[in-house]
C-alpha cells in the first residue's frame, strides 16, 4: 500500500481480512425438505388424534396445482388458479372451527394488516377448508368477516376461501405436510397451527408456526418467495442479513453475512478516508513548493 499512511494501511488490511473469512464459518440451519417441525409431547397417553397431527416442512416441494376446489362464490376452481404471478399465503383451517382456526385467522389478518404489502396486489391469500362438509356459503361468510377486519381496497380479489371433497383436500394437505385428524370424541378436527408461504409457481417456501406471526418474518418470507418481485431494496438487503431457521419458523440474523457487510462498509469508509488524506497531503506538499 505504497503512499498510504502506515496506520491507515494496517486498518484497511484488518477490515479486508474480516471480509475474507471462510464460508465454512457461516451459520448452519438452512431449510431442508422433509424436515419435521412439530415438537411436542409424544406420550402414549395422548389421545390418538393428537398423536397424528403435526407439520412436516416439505420445503421446495410442489403442491398439486390441479387439485379441484370450489371457491366462496360456488365456482369450480383449481389450486393452480391462484399461482403464476404472486407468492401465495396458504393456510389450512375449517370455517366452523370453534377455537384454533379463528386464532390463526385473527393472527394472520392482524399481521398482514401491518405490512406494506397488499393482499391481492402483492400476494394472494388462499384458505383451504379441511372439512369436506363445509359449503361455499360458509366460506363466503368467513371471507366477509375477515375482509371487514382487513379493510384495504382491492383485497376482495386477493382472498380466496375454498371448500372441496375429502380426497382433494387430503392430497393438498399431504403435499404441504399438514397432518390433521378427526376426533370422534369431541366431534372436531385436531390440527396443527401455522401458515405457509408458497412461491409463484406453487412450491412450498416457508412455514410460520403457532398463532402469532411476526410482521418481519412474514414479509421476508413473501419477498423471498416472490424472488424479488415484491418488496423494496431495503427488504432485499434484509434478506441478505437474515436467514430462515426451520427449527423456529422464523428469520434470524445471518452473522457472517452481517459481519461481511460491516467489513465492506468499513473498507469503503477507510478507503475514502485514505484517498482524502493522501490528496490533502499532496495538496499541502504542492503548496509548499
Amino acid at each position: 500500500m505504497k503512499g498510504f499512511p502506515p496506520a491507515a494501511a494496517a486498518m484497511l488490511a484488518a477490515a479486508a481480512s474480516l471480509i475474507a473469512t471462510p464460508a465454512t464459518a457461516q451459520m448452519t440451519g438452512a431449510p431442508t425438505a422433509g424436515y419435521v417441525s412439530a415438537p411436542g409431547p409424544t406420550s402414549s397417553t395422548m389421545p390418538a388424534p393428537l398423536r397424528e397431527i403435526g407439520f412436516d416442512q416439505n420445503i421446495d416441494q410442489q403442491l398439486p396445482l390441479d387439485a379441484q376446489f370450489v371457491d366462496e362464490n360456488g365456482t369450480a376452481v383449481t389450486l393452480g388458479s391462484y399461482y403464476g404471478e404472486k407468492p401465495v399465503l396458504l393456510a389450512f383451517v375449517y370455517y366452523t372451527c370453534p377455537m384454533l382456526c379463528t386464532q390463526v385467522l385473527n393472527a394472520m389478518t392482524a399481521t398482514i394488516s401491518t405490512l406494506s404489502l397488499d393482499a391481492g396486489k402483492d400476494f394472494e391469500l388462499v384458505l383451504v377448508s379441511i372439512d369436506p362438509r363445509e359449503t361455499p356459503a360458509q366460506a363466503m361468510a368467513k371471507k366477509m368477516e375477515y375482509l371487514h377486519r382487513y379493510k384495504r381496497p382491492g383485497a376482495d380479489a386477493g382472498w380466496h376461501f375454498l371448500t372441496g371433497k375429502e380426497p382433494e383436500i387430503k392430497r393438498v394437505a399431504k403435499a404441504a405436510g399438514f397432518r390433521y385428524a378427526w376426533d370422534e370424541q369431541t366431534q372436531q378436527y385436531a390440527h396443527p397451527t401455522g401458515i405457509i408461504v408458497t412461491t409463484t409457481d406453487g412450491r412450498l417456501a416457508r412455514y410460520l408456526f403457532g398463532i402469532e406471526y411476526g410482521p418481519r418474518d412474514l414479509k421476508l418470507a413473501l419477498v423471498e418467495a416472490s424472488q424479488g418481485k415484491v418488496g423494496s431494496f431495503a427488504d432485499q438487503l434484509l434478506l441478505f442479513c437474515y436467514h430462515y431457521d426451520p427449527m423456529t419458523g422464523r428469520y434470524g440474523v445471518y452473522v457472517m453475512r452481517t459481519l461481511r457487510i460491516a467489513g465492506v462498509a468499513t473498507v469503503l469508509a477507510l478507503g475514502t478516508f485514505i484517498v482524502v488524506m493522501v490528496r490533502r497531503e499532496r495538496s499541502q506538499q504542492n503548496a509548499a513548493l
